[in-house]
């Protein structure tokens, strides 16, 4: 099967999928959030598949979900945002419920949703040069996946949240527990295949059934029942529109996404500290 946005491979029982969208830093459309459902749907049923990576083309992991899909469909309300944000939430949120282990492998942007995706796989492996962020209060938008508190604690996740970081330099991302290695880029695809590789050569039951167990330690804590709240609270934010949010799009829809991006930026007088 091919697909628009994604490149799909397989080295000796590892599936390798790559988020090819480099001319827009891999942003993550509506066309490859259903392509990349579809495609999870074809490596859960592949048995000669047994762990996944996911990277991003060119010099990024990827840098979130497309802002220009919501510039161009311009949607309104919660009856129009529900689908989106069910979506938005749905198809990341299969690399934690795959019964195959998960690797993100990740250089360059890993920002908004495209972190969330990585956060969700079981294991991340970063480039030096990669940076992580969640920076969408800063425009007025909310969380969909609600999953950094549960991977770095309360504390850590509403100061990264609360104040949109969005330049988490590698380093700083293993150090709170966001990643579990750092490499240089040259080699970061070798070690996202081998750590892979060794993996697959484990019974796939034990590791299916052994990631199930591992999951439900955290689920049991509340964690799909919190990540459902939030994602509720996410769709009244998106429904009703923040001011900050129409006036950011009013300056992308005039000027471009540039323009509006140097605006947010220029409403905050630097990192938080």
């Amino acid at each position: 099967m091919s697909y628009d946005t994604l490149l799909y491979e397989t080295f000796d029982g590892v599936g390798r999928i790559t988020l090819n969208r480099p001319g827009r830093t891999n942003a993550i459309s509506a066309t490859m959030l259903s392509e990349l459902d579809a495609l999870m749907d074809a490596i859960e049923r592949d048995d000669a598949v047994r762990a996944v990576i996911v990277r991003g083309a060119g010099e990024a992991f990827s840098s979130g979900f497309d802002l220009k899909d919501q510039m161009e469909l311009k949607p309104s309300g919660v009856a129009q945002w529900r689908d989106i944000l069910r979506k938005d939430f749905d198809v990341p949120m299969r690399f934690w419920h795959c019964p195959k282990p998960t690797i993100a492998a990740v250089r360059g942007p890993c920002l908004a949703g495209a972190c969330e995706l990585a956060l969700a796989c079981d294991m991340t492996i970063a480039a030096q040069d990669a940076f992580f962020g969640e920076p969408e209060l800063k425009f007025g938008a909310g969380i969909v996946v609600m999953i950094l508190p549960w991977i770095v604690g309360p504390k850590v996740a509403k100061e990264i949240i609360l104040t949109g970081q969005d330049r988490i330099s590698a380093a700083r991302a293993y150090e709170i527990g966001m990643i579990n290695r750092v490499v240089p880029p040259e080699e970061l695809d070798a070690a996202a295949l081998r750590l892979a590789r060794h993996v697959a050569a484990i019974d796939p039951v034990l590791v299916k059934e052994t990631k199930r167990a591992l999951n439900r330690s955290i689920e049991i804590r509340g964690m799909l029942e919190g990540l459902e709240a939030a994602l509720d609270i996410d769709l009244l934010i998106e429904g009703q529109g923040s001011p900050d949010k129409k006036a950011f799009f009013e300056v992308a829809r005039a000027q471009g996404l540039k323009a509006a991006l140097a605006w947010r930026d220029a409403r905050f007088p630097g990192e938080a500290s």
